[in-house]
C-alpha cells in the first residue's frame, strides 16, 4: 500500500469516527417506553472497530512520514512541518491583506480618516510568494506520498 493511499484511508476512518459520535450522542437519550433509531451499543461497537483501524494505520504513517523523503532530499514529516506553517503564515498574511483593502466610509470631510499602515499591493505580493511556495511544496508532498511505500 502506498502511503498517499494509507492517508485516504486515514481521512474515510476519521470522517466515519466523527458520524459514529454524532449518531450514538442522537441515539443515547430516549424518551420513556421509547426505542432509539439506532442501537447505540452497536454504533459504539463499530466505533470501537474504527478506533481499532485507526490504531493500527496511525503508527504506520508516522513511519513513513519519518522515513520518506522529498525530491530535495528534505524529510517529508520535515516538509508537513513547513507546509503548516506556510499555512499559519498565509492565514494571518491574507487577513492583514484583506483588511488593508478595506475601504472606509466618511460621510463628510469632518470625520478621521482611516488609511493602512501597511500597503495592501506589498502585503499581496507576499500571500502570492507564499502561495506559490505552498504550491509546490505540496505538489512535492503529494509526489512522495504516492511514491512512498507504508511498510509495516
Amino acid at each position: 500500500m502506498k502511503l498517499a493511499e494509507a492517508l485516504i484511508e486515514r481521512a474515510d476512518l476519521q470522517k466515519r469516527a466523527a458520524q459514529l459520535e454524532e449518531r450514538i450522542v442522537k441515539n443515547l437519550l430516549v424518551q420513556e417506553g421509547e426505542a432509539p433509531p439506532e442501537d447505540p451499543r452497536q454504533l459504539l461497537a463499530e466505533f470501537a472497530e474504527v478506533a481499532e483501524r485507526l490504531e493500527a494505520l496511525l503508527p504506520r504513517i508516522h513511519r513513513a512520514n519519518l522515513g520518506a523523503t522529498l525530491p530535495g532530499g528534505q524529510t517529508l514529516t520535515d516538509a508537513l512541518t513547513r507546509r503548516d506553517l506556510l499555512d499559519l503564515r498565509l492565514k494571518v498574511l491574507r487577513r492583514a491583506a484583506a483588511t488593508a483593502s478595506e475601504r472606509q466610509t466618511r460621510y463628510s470631510n469632518s470625520e478621521v480618516r482611516i488609511l493602512s499602515a501597511v500597503p495592501a499591493r506589498d502585503l499581496q505580493t507576499q500571500v502570492d510568494a507564499l502561495a506559490k511556495q505552498r504550491r509546490e511544496l505540496e505538489t512535492e508532498i503529494q509526489q512522495t506520498n504516492w511514491l512512498t511505500e507504508l511498510g509495516v
